[in-house]
């Protein structure tokens, strides 16, 4: 029930909607993490999120915040040693030739770029270098298209297998009360066969336009605006050249064994109900301990580096959320959604998982999660039914939210990248593909889900 003055309801929700107009609009380059600071101290000044809230809040968001703050710390250590563009410079030797091996292997690539850190810092980080890689290539811009499209869309639909790739899923994990091991162990399965039907169908799409051969790479940097000295995230890039002595393959492969051994430990971390956060943020100091030693960068560059904004984003897209929470949004959303929800679990799944799809596609995932995840904790579900709500919610989030570029903070950034590179997908070309592939992979997403859930755990 609603207790809240008309004058903080209203204040409240225009606060949100300003908010959510300028991070999508993003006028001369705007960081959406301000609009979102400016619209949270709005809905603090309006009185719909209280001190005490605030500090719920900050004790839901810290674990998850310090996870994912690591987790890129160590995606920019790695990019010191040169390992993303040694893999992508990997990707193009093993394609050998073929414009159809290169689709699967910048498919792959970008699926364990998210699996090993999250998805915008995979966007962040593998974008640019696909964009390096398909220039040397000597493929022309439509030609580019496939590769690049097929790229964003499968590094952002792989957050949702395991919860530790994307900040929101890790809130809503803790605001559901679901541990990162049950998460994936209810989620891999069908979000993987989603991704292995979201790439077929990309690739069937774009089969016509696939470059059957291409020429090998070209030697050094032709082109002056895609050397890494030049380009406009040189910040987060390696200056120097791809490893290519067997000494520095070695090294590579053992960076990767570490890394990998790292993110299972955070799934053993949370089966053990240990900190993730603090797993994740030892395993970042011990890579910077070893960069600092191998290659003598010490760590004080990761101040400057690390991008602080997803942070006060996640922070404060969580207070103004909130805020819609206490004036009663969710209340309104439990009382049409809960008899259907509740039904069965086949409805939870579709149910849930289309509302979120919707909800991200017109106000961004980020927020949209939110509301689905605190909305479903009002819902009093069965322990069954609200995992099986969570889980689609999280699908529409991360896979549904697809359909239109502004659904994710990941594609978003991903545009802005491109045009930094001089090269522009309008919206028509990225919705007739879309609009084709994603529905068909939520829906049967979701369907996996319900089947999955039926057999393995009822």
């Amino acid at each position: 029930m609603n207790v809240y003055g008309s004058n903080t309801v209203t204040l409240t929700i225009i606060s949100f909607f300003i908010t959510l107009m300028l991070i999508l609009w993003r006028p001369r380059g705007l960081n959406e993490a301000i609009p979102a600071a400016g619209g949270a101290i709005l809905v603090l000044i309006s009185g719909s999120v209280s001190l005490s809230d605030l500090v719920k809040i900050i004790a839901t968001v810290s674990d998850a915040a310090i996870t994912i703050m690591a987790t890129i710390v160590m995606a920019i250590t790695l990019e010191s040693f040169g390992f993303f563009t040694w893999a992508a410079e990997g990707l193009a030797s093993r394609a050998k030739g073929s414009g159809i091996r290169l689709f699967w292997y910048i498919a792959l690539f970008c699926f364990l770029m998210t699996m090993f850190f999250n998805n915008d810092g995979s966007i962040l980080m593998a974008t640019p270098i696909l964009l390096i890689l398909l220039e040397n290539l000597g493929l022309k811009n439509h030609q580019k298209i496939p590769y690049l499209l097929t790229g964003v869309l499968v590094a952002t639909a792989s957050s949702a297998p395991i919860g530790v790739s994307n900040v929101v899923n890790l809130i809503a994990l803790k605001i559901v009360n679901i541990d990162l091991y049950k998460h994936m162990e209810m989620m891999f399965i069908p979000a993987i066969l989603g991704l292995l039907l979201l790439t077929m169908l990309l690739f069937l799409w774009f089969y016509r336009e696939l470059p059957r051969k291409i020429p090998p790479p070209r030697k050094g940097y032709q082109n002056s605006f895609f050397d890494p000295r030049n380009h406009p995230l040189k910040s987060q890039l390696s200056m120097t050249s791809p490893a290519k002595t067997r000494d520095e393959t070695y090294l590579m492969r053992n960076i990767f064994l570490f890394v990998f051994l790292i993110r299972i430990g955070l799934f053993i971390a949370s089966y053990l109900q240990f900190p993730i956060a603090l797993v994740a943020a030892t395993g970042s100091a011990l890579l910077l301990a070893w960069r600092w030693i191998y290659i003598k960068i010490p760590p004080a560059d990761m101040i400057k580096k690390t991008p602080w904004n997803i942070l006060i984003f996640a922070f404060c897209m969580y207070v103004i959320i909130y805020g819609l929470h206490n004036i009663g949004l969710t209340h309104w959303i439990t009382v049409f959604f809960q008899p259907i929800v509740s039904g069965n679990l086949l409805n939870a799944s579709l149910m849930m998982g289309g509302l979120l799809s919707i909800m991200s596609i017109f106000f961004n995932n980020n927020p949209a999660l939110m509301v689905g995840t605190l909305t479903l904790t009002n819902m009093m579900l069965n322990p069954l039914t609200l995992k099986i709500a969570y889980l689609a919610s999280v699908i529409g989030s991360d896979i549904g939210s697809l359909l239109l570029p502004t659904g994710t903070l990941a594609s978003m950034m991903w545009i802005h990248i491109l045009r930094q590179y001089k090269l522009k997908i309008n919206w028509k070309d990225y919705m007739r593909v879309t609009f084709i592939v994603i529905p068909i992979t939520v829906v049967f997403t979701l369907v996996c889900l319900y089947y999955w859930v039926s057999w393995f755990f009822s």
